[in-house]
């Protein structure tokens, strides 16, 4: 197969940011490329999902190991998210590969916007005192079944809600980045077995690039650059994105 290497530089760009954010926050390299790729490019749910959810099976394992040396990581919090929200990946995965993209794009993209919403209402409004949070096993397995169906969202909705809940940002961060990699390996290998590697586009390509370059200053920029901007600025782009592929499916 011959590449037009210039075709990747836009997906490298991104998967580059995408990830830089993911690791200060703890989220949005999924909702990011899955927005960019539904909404501006027109691929699929189950494509955007499926190529998202394998590069990022790479990225989260580099940024996973930069929050392990960072000390970023509550393992207790880890045991009590990890097989609930692979369960739920897994299912989700199952679900949206049998539905008609004509009828999930809406409604995907309705999904992230809610999630930009979220994050700038979090972004203005800050973070609790910390505190152990009480629900965890119920929203991992609610974070991974969204995040298959929506090609993301696996860190906007555990992580924006441990912090609700008065988790401390820096290990709840660690700590949804390292149980992100088994559920993306679970949901990439969902998507394989049920359709094989029709769904993995050439934009995998360029985003797993920028991806990869990016993930290992997760821990580094969890550490040092402050949440709220960067929180707000991917609210304001998932936000006004999502309603123009809305607006766009509709009309």
């Amino acid at each position: 197969m011959s590449w037009d290497w210039a075709s990747l530089l836009p997906f490298v760009a991104v998967g580059f940011l995408a990830q830089l954010i993911d690791g200060a926050l703890g989220m949005a390299f999924g909702v990011v490329n899955s927005t960019l790729l539904v909404g501006v490019l027109g691929i699929s749910p189950v494509a955007a999902s499926a190529s998202v959810h394998a590069v990022e099976t790479f990225t989260t394992a580099a940024s996973g190991l930069s929050h392990i040396a960072h000390r970023n990581v509550d393992w207790r919090l880890f045991r009590r998210l990890v097989i609930p929200g692979v369960i739920g990946g897994a299912l989700g995965a199952y679900v949206l590969v049998g539905i008609d993209s004509a009828i999930t794009r809406p409604v995907v993209m309705a999904y992230l916007a809610t999630i930009g919403l979220y994050l700038l209402y979090r972004a203005w409004h800050g973070v609790p005192a910390p505190r152990e949070p009480r629900i965890v096993s119920p929203l991992g397995f609610a974070g991974g079944f969204l995040d298959a169906i929506g090609g993301g969202g696996w860190g906007p909705v555990v992580t924006s809600n441990l912090l609700v809940q008065g988790a401390s940002p820096r290990s709840t961060i660690g700590t949804v980045s390292v149980s992100e990699f088994f559920l993306t390996a679970t949901i990439s290998a969902t998507f394989i077995a049920t359709v094989g590697f029709a769904a993995f586009t050439v934009a995998t390509v360029g985003i797993l690039i920028g991806g990869l370059a990016a993930a290992p200053l997760g821990g580094w920029i969890a550490k040092h650059v402050p949440a709220r901007p960067l929180m707000a600025m991917v609210g304001i782009t998932l936000s006004l994105t999502s309603a123009y592929a809305i607006v766009k499916a509709l009309s």
